[in-house]
């Protein structure tokens, strides 16, 4: 689902308007992205919470040349699924196995 789809069916599912659904769903990025940049997590029970991580500094091989090459310290935006999301996810979906891959089929 697309930005303008998730619009549409926020639009539908609350009776608001298309131009409205798209203030909500601004506003609520908007202040997840400000909170995330300074450093303040925010937690949405029962969704899940919206984080910055610390990522350490590491060495990676570069696979066109086959050198090392170092990756420094840097912060990262971090989700992590709250209980009643994995949930429904794990009842909805189910992952299956093919040889050395997995991919994501219903349930």
């Amino acid at each position: 689902m697309n930005k303008q789809e998730f619009v549409d069916r926020l639009a539908e599912k609350a009776g608001l308007t298309k131009k409205d659904a798209r203030k909500v769903i601004d506003g609520a990025i908007e202040l997840i992205n400000h909170a995330i940049a300074t450093n303040n997590p925010v937690n949405i029970t029962g969704f899940g919470k919206f984080e910055a991580r610390a990522r350490s500094a590491s060495q990676r091989i570069n696979p066109q040349t086959g050198k090392k090459i170092r990756v420094p310290a840097k912060v990262v935006p971090a989700f992590k699924p709250g209980k009643n999301l994995r949930e429904i996810v794990g009842k909805k979906l189910k992952a299956v196995g093919r040889g050395d891959s997995l991919t994501i089929k219903r349930a």
